[in-house]
């Protein structure tokens, strides 16, 4: 957890100021890149990912450190060798464990989020899931185990990678020239979101555009096409929770309900999208065959929302930044605790913005959780530490949003939006 934290500090401020530029080039520009329900659910995303990755919820079937012992052949002495090495490895790593996850039922769940905004922009790049509780690509690095290149190298070129992986989520940059035919640009990923027919499921590099090329999955973006960011089975709704879990919902829903019998096992590895004929008939989902025809997930909702969730937004973020700074002072049964809080703040103001009638129970539920946690710890954590009026100020801020959630309900959802508006 604590190695893991550590490199958080460094990384989160970076891409948050990116995100800033971005924000402030758009505007200036005059370009419409950056909408507010959809930056908020995207970074709230990011907090859920981040939360899991401190947690280390993922199983390894096959470890690297296994890897080594048992493929090791050639041994690299030279340092800068081990990195090259190394990021080609990684790098190839990348795409194939990319592309399986857009071409099987089974493992498209855990990519889906990152695809599920319809908007392009950096804040789209942090949607990323907490659903890969299993990891079952560790095979691929196989090529790195047997070079000998050292755990702690790999550690360092996934936070490259990390980088390498958010940059080129923009509108605002255009095709570069040369290094189009090297690595990823926004060009290139501009398309891999996009699900006009003649670019859905192309480009999966992770920075190096060359595997693309090689293995017959790049597609050029096209001067008289543009790209129509989302999914052709829209998820309608900003809670990133919930859409983590979509489409194994559905799996498990049509796996249940199917009468056929081999349907009911091979549904998990068939290509992503594929139902049985059955419960297709029964059980139609929304399906967006013409992109062009996409009408985009923006329920109707007051400026007076939009602020509050912007707020509960840069509150989440404090407190889950708190989390990550004090981590090694907060006992690691209790770091559990502390983030299930902040996955049911989540959904809670996410639901708010879905305008869900239950948004202000699962608020009231968070009071009551909080003052709990509050009492048990005798505090907030360690926040005392800093301030002796800490756990008052959190007490203060969870009644204050719970009177607020309420308000919105009363005042807003039931007088202003129609019935198709108001969700469970």
């Amino acid at each position: 957890m604590e190695t893991f934290a550590s490199t958080l500090r460094v990384v989160l401020p970076l891409f948050l100021l990116l995100i800033l530029i971005e924000m402030i080039v758009a505007g200036y520009k005059n370009k419409q890149v950056i909408r507010t329900m959809d930056t908020v659910s995207s970074l709230s995303s990011g907090i859920t990912n981040l939360l899991k990755q401190v947690l280390g919820l993922t199983v390894y079937i096959i470890t690297y450190d296994f890897l080594l012992k048992t493929f090791s052949v050639f041994t690299i002495e030279s340092r800068v060798l081990q990195y090259i090495i190394g990021f080609i490895c990684i790098d190839f790593y990348a795409y194939w464990s990319h592309r399986w996850a857009h071409e099987f039922n089974i493992l498209w769940n855990r990519h889906l989020i990152h695809h599920s905004s319809e908007e392009y922009n950096l804040p789209v790049a942090l949607r990323q899931t907490i659903s890969d509780f299993v990891l079952v690509y560790t095979f691929l690095i196989i090529p790195a185990a047997i070079f000998s290149i050292p755990g702690e190298v790999l550690s360092v070129l996934a936070v490259v990678m990390l980088f390498g992986g958010f940059w080129y989520h923009t509108q605002l940059i255009g095709k570069m020239g040369f290094l189009e035919w090297i690595i990823v640009t926004p060009s290139h990923h501009r398309i891999h979101h996009a699900i006009n027919p003649e670019y859905i499921d192309k480009n999966y590099g992770g920075i190096l555009i060359i595997w693309d090329r090689l293995f017959g999955t790049f597609q050029e973006e096209l001067p008289n096409v543009k790209p129509v960011y989302g999914l052709t089975r829209p998820v309608n709704t900003w809670n990133p929770i919930k859409i983590n879990f979509l489409h194994l919902s559905l799996l498990i829903k049509d796996a249940w309900q199917t009468q056929n019998i081999p349907d009911k096992f091979r549904i998990w590895f068939m290509p992503t999208g594929w139902r049985p004929a059955d419960v297709s008939q029964l059980y139609p989902v929304p399906y967006l065959n013409d992109p062009y025809s996409q009408e985009k997930y923006m329920p109707e909702v007051s400026n007076y929302l939009k602020v509050w969730t912007c707020v509960q937004l840069i509150t989440t973020f404090l407190l889950t930044a708190f989390l990550v700074f004090q981590i090694a002072a907060i006992p690691k049964s209790a770091v559990f605790v502390y983030s299930f809080f902040i996955f049911l703040s989540v959904y809670s103001y996410t639901s708010l913005m879905d305008k869900s009638r239950f948004a202000w129970l699962m608020e009231v539920a968070r009071l009551l959780i909080g003052l709990t946690i509050i009492y048990y710890y005798n505090g907030w954590f360690t926040l005392n530490q800093f301030t002796p009026q800490g756990s008052l100020i959190v007490i203060g801020y969870l009644i204050f949003s719970a009177l607020v959630s309420c308000g919105f309900e009363y005042f807003e959802f039931r007088t202003d939006a129609n019935p198709a508006e108001v969700r469970v």
